[in-house]
């Protein structure tokens, strides 16, 4: 039997390590191959941005789930103090006795072999596997080979390898600037969007596609009010990024039933008062920032946002007022009075929310539909703020 290990810290794992695992399966024709995520680096600390052990091991487990002959271990995960690769060959072995398994090894890794930590008994133990990166460095691995055969009876081997060049360091940098999708994947991506991990931020593309997944016939609003946050973000000074996001989150829910809509706020932990459990367009609102959170880690700004995108509230933020107004006048809207309303949007916001918060009102009253007494407060509180 023909095992593999390829370990190291996978911080964030992308589509260069799984290329890699695929070429070393089929090279050195292995029936199994370890994949170990390092718990604590003898060499290097991790990242302060580096998510904890479980997040870790769920975003390598969505870069290799269904690679055939690909195994995802966490013992070094669990394992107190320095990852050294001795204990985890030694564990491995004792699994597989008889078995010499291959230890798959970047160049710089391979060059460094000899000072790690317990290196004569590691290299008693495997077979190291270099991922050769050219022939910039053919030469350098020669010699290191040469020195491993004669004074550790190790034999060394090289897996050809077209290398993706990527730094993990580039890519956080990328995640953080709402880039680097390409380079994981759809599930470690959204995995990474959901935890926020290395402070990923969705990139819009693909966060409209995942909302219009979910509420097709929402889709010319959203874009609409996502038009209209960008120029008002930027004619308020508010952070047209967190606006944008939570223009096209808003309605995420809005197209389902009041059963489904209780559904999502007892899972959320969200309790809708009376007003809210009789109406689905208000509880929209909740289950739409609980959605939002849950599934695309938005910030507490966007979640506020969001619930409050209906009703208003007192004293609400820059950001709950824009899109409390995008949302009511983007280019889809026509009703009377909405003229104004846009006008008064860029000259004087509070006013155009206390403006659109009557107009609600008056539209719910002649209608015999109850106002949410949310609403009531957060007029109240902008007609004192005019005093």
């Amino acid at each position: 039997m023909k095992i593999g290990i390829f370990g190291g810290t996978f911080n964030p794992p992308h589509q260069g390590h799984l290329l890699a695992a695929r070429e070393a399966v089929q090279t050195l024709g292995l029936d199994l191959l370890y994949v170990v995520p390092a718990g604590t680096p003898p060499h290097k600390p991790l990242p302060e941005d580096t998510p904890d052990s479980p997040a870790r091991y769920r975003l390598v487990q969505l870069m290799f789930e269904g690679e055939p002959k690909v195994q995802v271990l966490d013992m070094e995960l669990g394992r107190p103090g320095p990852s050294y690769t001795v204990d985890t060959v030694e564990e491995i072995c004792r699994r597989h006795p008889g078995v010499r398994p291959y230890l798959l090894l970047g160049t710089d890794a391979f060059l460094e072999l000899t000072s790690w930590y317990r290196a004569e008994d590691l290299l008693a133990l495997v077979i190291p596997a270099v991922f050769a990166r050219g022939e910039g460095q053919a030469e350098a691995i020669a010699r290191e080979a040469e020195v491993l055969e004669t004074q550790y009876g190790a034999s060394p081997v090289c897996v050809d390898h077209q290398v993706l060049e990527i730094s993990s360091t580039y890519l956080r940098e990328a995640l953080s600037a709402r880039g680097g999708a390409e380079f994981v994947g759809e599930a470690v991506y959204g995995e990474l969007v959901r935890g926020r991990h290395y402070g990923t931020k969705p990139a819009f593309p693909w966060l409209r596609e995942k909302v219009f997944s979910i509420a097709p016939r929402r889709q010319a609003h959203t874009l609409g009010t996502e038009m209209e946050v960008a120029t008002l973000a930027e004619r308020w000074g508010a952070d047209a990024a967190e606006a944008r996001e939570a223009a096209i989150l808003h309605d995420v829910t809005k197209g389902l039933d009041r059963g489904e809509q209780l559904r999502l706020c007892e899972k959320y932990g969200m309790m809708p008062d009376a007003v809210e459990s009789e109406n689905p367009k208000l509880l929209h609102a909740m289950t739409g920032a609980g959605w939002a959170r849950d599934e695309f880690g938005v910030n507490d700004a966007v979640f506020d946002a969001i619930l409050y995108h209906t009703t208003g509230r007192p004293d609400m933020t820059l950001l709950d007022k824009i899109i409390y107004i995008a949302d009511y006048i983007e280019p889809n809207r026509d009703f009377p009075g909405l003229d104004a309303l846009r006008d008064m949007a860029y000259t004087d916001l509070d006013a155009a929310v206390a403006y659109g918060l009557a107009l609600t009102a008056e539209q719910l009253e002649e209608k015999g539909a109850a106002v949410h007494p949310r609403s009531r407060e957060a007029a109240q509180w902008f007609a004192a703020r005019r005093r």
